[in-house]
């Protein structure tokens, strides 16, 4: 026998494969791509231990429907093919190991908050966007050794029903292998039944050629906006609207959706000039609200409005609702005010 907390699990699963299957729509008139969902969402950060009951309580009362979570696996060298994860090892942090990704699965299900996996890899000294083998043998290592990681990743969000996988996060040297990726995302789509998106970095998403073979357009939307010390928040717009041309023609090109996979900012001075910079690498910056604040009501007026836009999910939500500074987090800041704003208005 369900109890009514089971139930409100099913529904809200449902619901939620009913909308993803209905996505979006082709305009011939218009010759561009309508998305009939509009995802409001966070990187949620996973917790060191379990979640207290009122975590996604605060996030739903921002008006945010969806999150990501994201698992790891570990590269030492950026040139090399070895690639190490366990999803059954349950000593990681809980919000990462396959116990937490299941339990907050279900818990915000219940909260009619729909998830994306987004397992990343983690390159000892370097990031994702610099992985490149040097000769042949080893790209075919890395790929086989890749398609093992996102396949273990993908058996857990069919098993978990999780709607949403992320194949992929700011791999930019490898992307420009297509036949590779287009085996990849074959074999994730014979085990796996969700939609499929490729987080690509914002200085990628042109130059890749596999967008057909996936569900979205996935962009890592680290834009620079502004060169100027204090911004306005015209300023900032104008920023966008040297983008999303650019975005424009690929969803032109391959007639799919666009989901912000992560865009954020710090609450830094300079947070609009290179808004990929690292926190740690910001600590002599002068803070602002304010500054990140205009950033959030930039993205809001300018690509937020857009057709094509399927969904944001912005960088980065802590459970606990930790602070630090600086920070990505909009928690606690003017930020989160105008986040609130404009996804409860929608």
């Amino acid at each position: 026998m369900k109890t009514s907390t089971q139930r409100t699990y099913l529904f809200s699963s449902v619901g939620v494969v009913l909308l993803l299957g209905l996505s979006w729509w082709f305009s011939p008139e218009s010759t561009g791509v309508i998305a009939l969902e509009k995802w409001k969402g966070v990187c949620w950060v996973g917790s060191r231990s379990p979640l207290l009951g009122p975590e996604l309580e605060a996030l739903k009362a921002t008006g945010a429907d969806a999150l990501s979570q994201t698992p790891f696996g570990w590269q030492s060298e950026k040139n090399t093919p070895e690639i190490r994860w366990d999803t059954h090892n349950e000593n990681k942090w809980w919000g990462e190991s396959s116990a937490g990704i299941k339990a907050t699965f279900d818990s915000s299900a219940r909260h009619g908050i729909m998830n994306m996996l987004k397992p990343h890899l983690w390159v000892r000294g370097s990031w994702p966007g610099e992985i490149e083998m040097k000769n042949e043998a080893d790209w075919e290592e890395w790929f086989a050794n890749y398609r093992g990681f996102i396949l273990d990743y993908a058996l857990m969000a069919e098993e978990h029903q999780i709607p949403m996988l992320c194949v992929g996060t700011e791999l930019e040297m490898t992307s420009e292998r297509e036949e590779d990726w287009r085996k990849v995302i074959s074999e994730i789509r014979k085990v796996y039944s969700g939609k499929l998106i490729y987080a690509a970095n914002f200085t990628e998403f042109e130059q890749v050629k596999f967008w057909d073979a996936l569900d979205y357009i996935g962009i890592q939307a680290y834009f620079p906006l502004s060169t100027k010390t204090d911004p306005t928040l015209s300023d900032l717009k104008s920023g966008w609207k040297k983008h999303l041309p650019k975005i424009d023609k690929v969803v032109r090109k391959y007639k799919k959706p666009v989901m912000f996979t992560e865009i954020g900012y710090c609450n830094t001075v300079d947070a609009a000039e290179e808004p990929w910079v690292w926190p740690n690498e910001r600590k002599e910056v002068e803070l602002s609200e304010e500054i990140q604040a205009l950033c959030y009501e930039a993205f809001f007026e300018t690509a937020w409005k857009e057709s094509w836009m399927a969904g944001v999910f912005f960088w980065k939500w802590y459970p606990e609702g930790e602070h630090r500074d600086p920070d990505f987090t909009p928690q606690g800041k003017m930020a989160e005010q105008v986040m609130q704003k404009y996804f409860l208005a929608n």
